[in-house]
Parts: structure tokens; sequence; C-alpha cells
């Protein structure tokens, strides 16, 4: 069994709820942690003292820096060395960036980005705090990726050569391939994945439930499950895809933390038994059979 593996959640899953509700709702479901996302919740307040209360409740495995606007925190670089150092003086161990985008025009950002020549030295306080960036996703009727480094093959020399490392994004990696596992195992075998945002993708929509799209997730856990790789797991989805419900939220949440600690080999097929009648069934084309799990959602 992988034991290493840690299974996180996104606290963006669950944004339409407190920080602090969604931080319980995480630990009642058993999951090891949970990626914080930097969000309107830190503006005008300390945030070492928010992190640390909400480390109270659960830990936090990862930092994902701000990508949207926030006062206080600065554009994409300002905001991105403060949240090293957010992660270094709270004991995180990870902080996840996106690239610069070409047509939003952060022509800064992006010169920023090729100047760094060590990203763990120069950005990560000489390796204090682990540095990814994100694959992003293709979007719009002629799917296009609307950020630099859209290639694999490209990501990869990139990180290489500016010792960056990556969280690799299933639902933003299967908006253009869907058949992605192929290009996860070109990211692994450059071993510079830390990080796995792990969420479905299908009709034209991000971030689903695994088993409302059409990417072989199940398949990919499987996979991961015969690696060595020994980060964490994040799953990553949009709030609307849960019931309003907190019950009903909960039970989600502990049946796809279970689903993902079975596909990777962490618990017995057994474990899954309780949740028997809302279990996803995955088809020979790789899509997830959603009248199936229609409880979870």
């Amino acid at each position: 069994m992988s034991g290493s593996l840690k299974i996180s959640l996104s606290s963006g899953s669950l944004f339409t709820l407190p920080l602090q509700r969604a931080f319980e709702l995480a630990a009642a479901a058993g999951f090891d942690g949970l990626e914080l996302i930097i969000n309107q919740d830190f503006q005008r307040v300390n945030p070492v003292k928010l992190v640390k209360s909400l480390q109270e409740i659960a830990p936090i495995n990862s930092i994902h820096a701000p990508f949207m606007p926030l006062d206080g925190w600065g554009g994409p670089i300002q905001s991105l060395y403060h949240s090293v150092e957010l992660a270094a003086e709270t004991g995180i161990a990870l902080v996840n960036f996106h690239p610069p985008s070409w047509l939003g025009m952060e022509i800064g950002f992006w010169r920023w980005l090729y100047r760094v020549r060590d990203f763990q030295q120069e950005v990560g306080l000489d390796g204090q705090v682990l540095v990814t960036i994100e694959n992003m996703p293709w979007v719009g009727r002629n799917k296009v990726n609307p950020n630099i480094l859209s290639a694999t093959r490209d990501m990869i020399a990139f990180i290489r050569d500016h010792n960056l490392f990556l969280t690799f994004d299933t639902t933003h990696m299967g908006s253009g391939k869907a058949n992605f596992i192929n290009d996860f195992y070109l990211f692994y075998e450059s071993g510079r994945i830390r990080n796995v945002h792990f969420s479905d993708y299908g009709f034209d929509r991000e971030h689903l439930i695994p088993g409302h799209g059409r990417l072989p997730l199940t398949r990919f856990l499987n996979h991961l499950k015969h690696t060595a790789y020994r980060g964490c797991i994040t799953l990553e989805v949009s709030p609307h895809e849960f019931p309003k419900n907190e019950t009903m939220i909960l039970r989600s949440l502990e049946e796809l933390q279970t689903y993902m600690r079975v596909e990777t080999g962490m618990l017995l097929p057994e474990a899954l038994e309780r949740f028997e009648a809302a279990m996803p069934v995955e088809l020979e084309d790789g899509a997830l059979d959603a009248a199936v799990i229609g409880e979870m959602a």
C-alpha cells in the first residue's frame, strides 16, 4: 500500500461556505489536509493569524497564490512572494501559482518569470518552500490556451531549466486532451511533479466531480498507484457540484476521499461498500456513468 500519498482538498471546492466551515468539513470527511487558496478572506486581515487559526482545524498541505487582485497583495509577482513568505512563517511546504496569460497581456509577469534562474532558491527562500507552477486549460469554442507554456514539452523544458516544480491539473490537461495520461507521464518522468489537482472535465465544464465528465480518472489513479509519486492528490472541484445541504456535502466528501484512497491502493476496495449505491463505474470509453452517482450532486 502506498501510505505516503496525501489526499488533500482544495478550499476552493467549498468557497461558498465560510473558510472555517470548509476546513471543518474537510477534517470531518477524513482528508489529510487542504490546499488553501488565498482569496478575499485574506484582505485587510493578519494572514499569519488567520492561517494559524485554520491549522488548528486541519493541516494545510499547500497554498495556492492569488489568481485575482486582492487588496494588500499586489500583482501576481508580489502576491507569489507574499504567499511564499506566509507559507514559510506557518510551516506550509508548498506554494502553487498560475503562469502568465498572454491573452491578459501580463508582459511584466512574463518577463520576470524568464528572468528567474532558480525558483527554489530565489523565490522559495532557498528551498524552505517548494514552488510549483500549474498547467492551464484550453478554453472557448476554438480551444485556445491563453497562458504561456501551454505545450507539455515547453513547460517541461522550462521547469527543468529554472528549477521549478509542477502542480499537474487533470481537468486543465483534459480540457485539451481527453486522454491526458501520456502527458502526465511526460511530466512525471521529468521528476518535477509535487502536487496533483484532481477533478473531471466534460461538456466544456471544468472541475467536475469524478464521474460527471469524460476523463479516465479511475485509470489515472490506478496508474499513479504504480509510480513512486509521494506528493499530494488534491481534490479541486467546483462547489456547484455539491448539494446545498451540509450533511450531503460531508457524505460526498467522505465518498470522494475514500474512492481516491481505494484507487491509489491506500485502502482496500471493501472501504467503498458503504457508498456502493453512489459509486461511479468506469465505462470502456473512459467516461463514467453520471447516472450511477446521481446522489452525489
